[in-house]
């Protein structure tokens, strides 16, 4: 499964200010309808979104500079608020790789988790000087270093927090269970076969 593992990410950065960014916010519950996750990425926000340019403003998400962004810059307790899975999705479909914050809500990360989106926590301070060089200089590529537990950007690096089980799940490939499952059918098959219902 080394084609699984998640050591590192890095790339252009979007910085998305507040606490307390909840999962509805993320991804408005009339969303939720599709029988799949597809095109969960153009709703992104979408109330956010649509507030900030009836006002004459932009979302972080609709500014130019932010297309092609991989890492995603929050403040604390980021994806707080309903279970939905669809949150993360929507993060993954619309490109982000890697999420640096304050602090996460557990379903939220552990939902990330799942797809292999590394969230990953670094001090109060840190994340405003982050937010600051990034928003200063959108064209700064962030490297959030998973297996070693680091954030740098323009010669700063900074420790970070990853859970014992998450990292170990991102950097040996185990984060996958669905991928595990297909990659070893013919025992689960094997399994399935002996079992008398």
């Amino acid at each position: 499964m080394s084609e699984s593992r998640i050591l590192a990410v890095s790339g252009r950065a979007v910085v998305l200010r507040g606490p307390d960014i909840d999962t509805d916010r993320i991804i408005p519950a009339r969303f939720l309808k599709a029988v799949t996750f597809d095109g969960l990425e153009q709703h992104v926000f979408a109330d956010d979104r649509q507030a900030l340019s009836a006002a004459g403003q932009r979302h972080p998400f609709d500014h130019p500079e932010s297309a092609g962004a991989s890492i995603l810059v929050v403040n604390k307790n980021f994806g707080c608020g309903s279970s939905r899975e669809h949150a993360p999705q929507a993060l993954y479909r619309w490109g982000i790789r890697a999420v640096v914050g304050e602090s996460f809500a557990d379903i939220f990360f552990s939902n990330a988790l799942m797809l292999g989106l590394p969230c990953v926590s670094l001090s109060a301070p840190h994340i405003e000087a982050l937010m600051t060089a990034v928003n200063g200089t959108p064209s700064l590529r962030v490297a959030v270093d998973v297996e070693h537990g680091a954030v740098s950007v323009t010669g700063s690096v900074w420790p970070v927090f990853v859970p014992a089980h998450a990292k170990d799940a991102l950097t040996s490939g185990h984060w996958d269970g669905a991928g595990l499952l297909l990659a070893r059918y013919e025992e689960v098959d094997a399994v399935a076969s002996r079992l008398p219902y």
